[in-house]
């Protein structure tokens, strides 16, 4: 490729595909490369690379086409790229086709290439890129003054980026084990440090204190915010966010985003109550397929996330548009959601994903033979006792040990999230008292009584009440964090499941220490 030929990062419009556009656009303004990127429309451009964006790109000069985030199974898009006079490098997270073709072009992936941590996001999958291209451009010569912290000299700038790392690893839920959960805990310490004025600006308007950053404040602060506009318009702004070098620009788009987060969940509350409904109509099935005319293609995701942790089975909402409709859906651990639109493939026109999301497109008319076939797939798939919720304990505690000292040391455990989550503790004879709203009545804070001790809790998500009645005798398993406000620093129980004691026996729900499972946890069933 010539020098100073056109780079085009194609990317996503998550912020798994804004961060990692940005890592190397970054990177390759760092080596001095004449680089531009696009991110797709959700409504218009759909999800991926497709044919249409690869000639809009050759027209506009793109000699290098490098996706971040897709294109693993797009290998025609990627041939008609080729013969249009692109060069193409494929950068990718996802699972592949499930013919085993790839596309003809040399492949950043962590499972493919044999990485030995497959789970790598998108993001840290373009990291190793930069990483690679910067080693590679210093055994030429000596290294660009913008390539150097000047804060730490001899240091990268390109380890500056693992703030968007972390965000974006976070962001996407992949496990947070092996090494995703070392990039995590550098990147929540860059993150908490950044200079970057676009991420500064989206704490302060998140009203998150970068001294008190956590997974926490990631994923229900930031994340959604940097996703709202990607959800509802277009991406461009959670990258323009990323990328500015201006204050008073950041502070502008971090508003705008803010703005486009509450639409969101305005417009998610509706599309929620509808599919719940649509829910309860059907039934008790293995697996919902749930369609609706009004729905945003951009919120169904979220939907779908919220009812497949409800009702512990595989959901995908269809947003219907005439006579197409796009579908989103996530599963549960049981499910190979990926697996399951292949052995129903026949009745979409694309699909793609992995084991636990997956997105779709198909003719409005076949929703109805579609929705069959995967609830046949899953019952075929599904043993009874998958579809039943249930709640690890990692240990069965006394509401005295429930203090400081435990609460620091189980934030040495921390980053948590999906493959290290939070500890999981059991309190017998346990009683809530002293309920109050916080939170616009979203939240609940209790007092919690148990063998003469008390400690202070916090239910999310409940609303004005909780699983048991105020002083009504109940078990229930929590997880312990450090909390700080107003200047105070005090343990906090934070409520996962709760159930009344006579409930619990009747039902005969909790398993006995004699009967551990595999990994020696006891099980709650909720």
């Amino acid at each position: 490729m010539a020098s100073g030929a056109r780079i085009t990062i194609h990317g996503d419009y998550d912020v798994d595909g804004i961060c990692s556009t940005a890592v190397l656009v970054r990177s390759l303004r760092r080596l001095g490369a004449n680089v531009d990127w696009y991110l797709p429309d959700r409504a218009s451009d759909g999800y991926g690379l497709n044919p249409a964006t690869v000639q809009r790109l050759a027209q506009r000069g793109t000699r290098l086409l490098i996706t971040v985030d897709c294109a693993i199974t797009a290998v025609a898009e990627v041939e008609q790229a080729k013969a249009l006079g692109m060069e193409v490098v494929v950068t990718d997270h996802h699972s592949p086709r499930a013919d085993g073709a790839l596309p003809d072009a040399p492949i950043v992936h962590p499972l493919i290439c044999g990485y030995p941590c497959p789970d790598l996001c998108a993001t840290a999958v373009a990291y190793k890129l930069a990483q690679a291209l910067e080693q590679a451009a210093a055994s030429q010569g000596p290294p660009r003054a913008d390539a150097v912290d000047p804060a730490r000299p001899g240091a990268s700038a390109l380890a500056e980026d693992l703030d968007l790392v972390a965000l974006a690893t976070i962001a996407d839920v992949v496990s947070l084990t092996g090494e995703n959960r070392a990039l995590v805990r550098r990147g929540l310490r860059a993150l908490a440090s950044t200079a970057k004025p676009g991420l500064r600006a989206l704490m302060s308007v998140a009203r998150v204190d970068p001294g008190k950053l956590t997974e926490r404040s990631v994923a229900f602060a930031l994340a959604p915010r940097l996703n709202a506009a990607g959800r509802l318009y277009r991406a461009d702004a959670g990258l323009e966010l990323v990328l500015t070098e201006d204050s008073l620009r950041a502070a502008q788009v971090a508003e705008e985003l803010g703005r486009a987060n509450h639409e969101r969940r305005q417009v998610e509350t509706r599309i929620r109550y509808e599919a719940e409904a649509q829910v309860a109509a059907l039934g008790e099935r293995a697996a919902y397929v749930l369609a609706g005319e009004d729905w945003h293609a951009g919120v169904i995701g979220i939907v779908a996330s919220r009812l497949a942790e409800r009702h512990h089975r595989p959901v995908v909402l269809i947003a219907l548009d005439g006579d197409l409709g796009k579908g989103s859906g996530r599963s549960i651990d049981a499910f190979d959601l990926l697996g399951g639109l292949t052995a129903c493939g026949g009745h979409l026109r694309h699909f793609g994903g992995h084991r636990a999301a997956a997105g779709l497109e198909i003719e409005s008319g076949r929703v109805e033979e579609f929705a069959q076939a995967f609830h046949e797939h899953a019952e075929e798939v599904l043993d009874p006792g998958d579809t039943v919720s249930q709640e690890r304990v990692d240990a069965v505690v006394e509401c005295d040990q429930l203090g400081m000292e435990l609460a620091e040391e189980l934030l040495v455990l921390a980053p948590f999230g999906r493959g290290n989550p939070g500890v999981a503790l059991l309190v017998k004879d346990a009683t809530f008292q002293d309920l109050r709203p916080m939170g616009e009545g979203k939240h609940l804070r209790f007092t919690l009584q148990a063998g003469g001790a008390r400690a202070r809790g916090v239910a999310f998500g409940t609303g004005s009440c909780l699983p048991v009645a105020e002083g009504e005798p109940a078990e229930a398993t929590f997880t312990l964090e450090v909390n700080e406000w107003n200047g105070v620093t005090e343990p906090r129980l934070v409520l996962r499941q709760a159930r009344a004691r006579e409930e619990l026996f009747a039902e005969q729900r909790v398993a006995t220490p004699a009967a551990p499972v595999d990994d020696g946890e006891l099980v709650l069933f909720a």
